[in-house]
């Protein structure tokens, strides 16, 4: 699949990453992206999306950007993964836009596999994901962080059939973007409210290998579970009053 995309016209994606004090993090993730946009033929741009972190995270994009095309947006009036996320999807300049974690959790490397799915119109949602055949997490997880993923991944079933929407790594076309219902997420999960509020009925997962964090700190708190548990409520409720699509993706 990746040969064919090698032997057309050089395709383009936006790469949207949201970041709060992950300063180490930002020179790995752009080598890292850009070699495997390279290895696969494929144009791109990194989008930085900064909740004022003052950490040196501004320093370092505009250092990469002599190398990469790598831009930064940083935010001082707002907060919030999922607010960032559309802020760089509305700022992006290609169709293709993907939206990863600066963590390195998320591996690069299955970008351009990403990028494959949705130029060849095979899916209108791709997800990577840990829980399909050959996807992975690396490390050992505590019994207490498998059942929260558990119960996060029970409760969203309702809702989708895929098996990670968790994620949090995915990528769609700018139309679903553009033509989705208003979108406001409360808390982090920004593919959960694309997916539903998108109207995606082409959703795909292709697997990763899910890396332990190796700089910064996680995000992950109970606030956020339960700020995940209102937008749960939301999406419900929406799903089941949106008259121009319903069902699961």
């Amino acid at each position: 699949m990746l040969n064919s995309l090698m032997m057309k016209e050089a395709l383009s994606v936006s790469v949207v990453v949201p970041t709060y004090r992950e300063a180490p993090n930002i020179q790995p993730l752009t080598e890292r992206l850009f070699a495997a946009l390279e290895a696969a033929g494929l144009q791109g741009e990194l989008i930085v999306v900064d909740d004022n972190s003052q950490d040196g995270s501004a320093e370092k994009v505009e250092e990469l950007s002599k190398r990469y095309p790598v831009r930064i947006i940083v935010r001082t009036t707002q907060r919030g993964l999922s607010s960032a996320v559309l802020a760089g999807f509305a700022d992006a300049r290609n169709d293709i836009m993907i939206c990863m974690d600066a963590d390195l959790q998320h591996p690069p490397e299955a970008v351009p596999s990403m990028v494959a799915i949705l130029s060849e119109d095979q899916a209108d949602f791709v997800l990577g994901s840990r829980y399909v055949d050959q996807g992975a997490i690396v490390g050992d997880w505590s019994l207490m962080r498998r059942v929260n993923a558990f119960g996060a991944r029970l409760l969203a079933r309702p809702l989708t059939n895929l098996r990670d929407p968790m994620s949090g790594f995915f990528g769609i076309h700018r139309a679903t973007f553009e033509n989705a219902a208003r979108l406001d997420p409360i808390g982090y999960k920004i593919g959960l409210e694309m997916l539903v509020k998108g109207r995606c009925r082409r959703s795909k997962e292709i697997p990763i290998e899910f890396a332990q964090r190796t700089a910064g700190e996680s995000k992950l708190s109970l606030s956020e579970q339960l700020r995940y548990l209102r937008h749960l409520i939301r999406l419900y409720r929406f799903r089941l009053t949106d008259r121009r699509g319903n069902g699961r993706s």
